[in-house]
């Protein structure tokens, strides 16, 4: 069995043991995302290669099974800090009704990530090699989006500020992180309080190996009105 195969079978079991079922065409173009990332990662640290034999469970599919969190109303998103095109590539699979934008300011990374979006056909999606809190990025991206995701480790506080100029009025951003998030949100809170219309923390357990959340993983989903 070849390494692409063995990831669309583990991607499959996953998908199947927490009652998921996305399309045959999907499942296989993110297996093939995880074969394009591995295969990179050999010449450019995208991931952690102590982490490359856990490629689908902790990268493509944890990015994948956030979607069943993202508001329903959601159009475009930003996917801040992206790195190897987490969770943004995802995302645009399993949600090809969304648009995106996969920022990031290294370049070797962003280049990564276009090659990626060329090899698996992905029209929804662009990516931008700039610093999101940019003047150049915020001239062109000025309340675009309704959604603002990532995985990078980012304070929510920081998360907030890079946030606020490129979003809509009315808008959410969702933050995956692993830990305690409580501290976290309350110094947040502190400072944009009268933006914060509700907040969700979803504990992201799921079958066969996070089944009560030993892992810790955990999505913030805040609403916001400007």
């Amino acid at each position: 069995m070849d390494l692409q195969e063995h990831y669309l079978r583990e991607l499959k079991t996953l998908f199947w043991e927490n009652g998921l079922n996305p399309e045959e065409y999907q499942l296989e173009r993110l297996a093939n995302f995880a074969h394009l990332v591995t295969q990179k990662n050999s010449k450019l640290n995208l991931i952690s290669r102590r982490d490359v034999q856990k490629i689908i469970e902790n990268h493509v599919f944890i990015s994948s099974y956030i979607s069943e969190f993202l508001p329903p109303k959601a159009s475009k998103f930003l996917d801040l800090g992206t790195g190897g095109g987490f969770p943004g590539i995802p995302l645009a699979i399993t949600r090809p009704i969304l648009r995106g934008v996969l920022a990031d300011s290294t370049n070797k990374k962003i280049e990564a990530v276009k090659e990626f979006i060329s090899k698996l056909k992905l029209n929804n999606v662009v990516a931008e090699n700039l610093r999101v809190e940019s003047e150049e990025f915020k001239q062109k991206y000025a309340n675009s989006f309704d959604l603002v995701v990532t995985r990078a480790t980012v304070p929510l506080i920081i998360l907030f500020r890079y946030s606020l100029p490129l979003v809509k009025e009315k808008a959410y951003i969702m933050a995956l992180k692993g830990g305690d998030l409580m501290d976290e949100f309350k110094t947040a809170e502190l400072k944009y309080k009268p933006y914060i219309k509700k907040s969700t923390i979803f504990e992201l357990s799921y079958k066969p190996s996070n089944a009560r959340n030993e892992k810790g993983k955990r999505l913030i989903l805040i609403e916001i009105n400007k």
